[in-house]
């Protein structure tokens, strides 16, 4: 368990040039999320996204690769449900790599619980189009709920249809951590946005 989270903001990317640009801008905790990629070019990205996060103390997160982030020695990984079915929890801790664990249902979360992550993200919180998802909003209130529920020691991270006008809410809810995809990356200016998002979580 690593305690409190890197950051407030938690940027997810599709590419490693976000990394670069976001971590020079100021954000300090963020996930890449690679999709449909050979398997070299997708061993390329990650080690070109982990050097821009060495460069910029950025903790970097890889979402599902737990195989490749073993090999590399990435920061953190990122493991779905599914996920949890094949991805070997001992030899991720034996490496001291740090997991956070998708929930959306109550079953979910027991789940999640029971191997012990060192977060768990709760979403969609707002309707989000860039995912297709079976589960519904859940709502700041489901944040709250999900609080209680796992303590106090346990980070949270908020996920799906947030913007930096919605994430303080989520902070306030109870989350520890605020993840967003398209208030970063489809912005007209993705640095000034960090910089929005870091005041906006911090006031």
């Amino acid at each position: 368990m690593t305690g409190l989270l890197p950051s407030p903001i938690y940027p997810v990317v599709d590419h490693p040039r976000w990394i670069e640009r976001l971590g020079a801008a100021g954000a300090r905790f963020i996930q890449l999320r690679l999709k449909d990629l050979d398997s070299e070019t997708l061993r390329a990205q990650v080690i070109e996204g982990q050097e821009a996060a060495a460069r910029h103390n950025v903790r970097l997160v890889l979402n599902d690769y737990w195989e490749l982030a073993l090999e590399l020695g990435i920061d953190y990984i990122h493991i779905g449900q599914e996920d949890l079915d094949t991805a070997d929890l001992e030899q991720i801790r034996a490496a001291r790599i740090s997991f956070g664990i998708s929930t959306h249902s109550h079953e979910e979360l027991d789940r999640a619980l029971s191997v012990e992550p060192d977060y768990v993200a709760l979403g969609p919180i707002w309707e989000t189009k860039l995912k297709k998802m079976i589960w519904g909003p859940q709502g700041v209130e489901k944040l709250s709920e999900w609080r209680r529920i796992i303590g106090p020691a346990m980070p949270l991270v908020a996920i799906g249809g947030i913007t930096k006008d919605r994430a303080a809410s989520c902070l306030s809810a109870g989350a520890d951590s605020v993840a967003a995809v398209s208030d970063f990356i489809a912005s007209a200016d993705p640095e000034a946005q960090v910089s929005e998002w870091l005041k906006a979580c911090s006031s």
